[in-house]
Formats: structure tokens, sequence, C-alpha cells
């Protein structure tokens, strides 16, 4: 008889849903080289945002997703430096479990990053004077999460992913390898 039933937490096509979530990113150097003795580095801190949700089928969908770190640069000569993060994602989404109320499911996808020093890193490279800028680049993500359906369309959704990030600073080729941490919670409709 239950199996009979439909579950009515499970996944459906076409079904929507957005989400607030918020967690730690885990940073990384941003530079390749020393600047003045010390590899500047993007901490680790907290990161949020918002993510929106579409399945194509019950097993394939996409997301859209943007966060957001008020992160900052350590290890930087002039002491604490505020690197505000900001990143944009499109993944595509493979649900493991679509026919549970939990929904194990992963994701891979790329987008676009920003940093925002609040004042540039000033120092000295194999006995070269160097300043460093804020910069933008392309990322590229891979995740795993699990999705719990409270009720019909509310879910608390818990994710990591790995993110490679192009670069963040001018005049670095440094490409950074951060970890992400998220918990959300989403409504479907």
């Amino acid at each position: 008889m239950l199996r009979g039933a439909p579950a009515l937490a499970e996944e459906r096509a076409r079904a929507q849903s957005i989400e607030i979530y918020g967690g730690e990113i885990f940073g990384d150097n941003l530079t390749d080289t020393p600047v003045s003795g010390r590899t500047p580095r993007l901490n680790d801190n907290a990161m949020f945002g918002a993510r929106y949700n579409y399945n194509i089928t019950e097993m394939w969908g996409m997301q859209l997703s943007g966060g957001y770190s008020p992160n900052r640069a350590a290890r930087v000569t002039s002491g604490i430096n505020n690197l505000g993060l900001t990143t944009v994602d499109l993944d595509a989404v493979w649900n493991i479990t679509p026919q549970y109320p939990i929904v194990a499911y992963v994701l891979a996808g790329g987008g676009y990053a920003w940093s925002n020093l609040d004042r540039p890193i000033e120092g000295v490279i194999n006995g070269r004077p160097v300043v460093l800028t804020d910069s933008s680049g392309f990322t590229a993500n891979v995740g795993i999460g699990a999705r719990y359906y409270m009720t019909n369309n509310i879910s608390i959704d818990l994710q990591t992913r790995y993110r490679y990030l192009n670069r963040l600073v001018s005049n670095s080729s440094q490409n950074l390898n951060t970890a992400e941490t998220t918990l959300g919670i989403g409504w479907r409709f």
C-alpha cells in the first residue's frame, strides 16, 4: 500500500526552488610568490548567498547561485586587508535519489568571481616593488549535497563544494583551490 502512494517530498520534473544559505569558505594563497617575505592568503571566513534550482527532469536539474564572503587578505605586510569575494555559478545537478525525502545529489559547473580589496597590497617581489589590486576571473566547481524535505515545499540543504578560482589579485598568476561548506533552507514552488 505504501509503495503505490507517491511520496510528497520527492524531486519533481519542472519544479523550481529558491534557497538562502550560509557557511564557510576555506581559503588559499593569493600569490604564487611571497610579497615582502610573506605569502598573502585568502583567509577562511563566513559565506552567504542565494540559489535558484530548476529540475529539468526528476534526476537532472540546473542551479544558479550567487554568494558573498566578507573575507580578508591575511599575511600582508600592512596588516589586515579586507577582501570581499563575490561568486556567481551555473551548475548542472544530478539528483541521485530523487524519489526519497532525503535527496543526495552531485553538481558541477562554472562561473565568475570578483574580489574587492579595500586597499592595494604593496611590497617587494624578487627585489622589485609591486602593488597588487583586486581582480576577477572565472571559477569552476564540483560538489556533493543532500536535501531533506521537511514538508512538501520546505527543505534543508547541506552542501560542500570544491572551487577553483582563476585569480583574485592583479599581477599574480596564482590559481586558488578552495572549499565551501554551506547549510541552506529552501522553498519549492
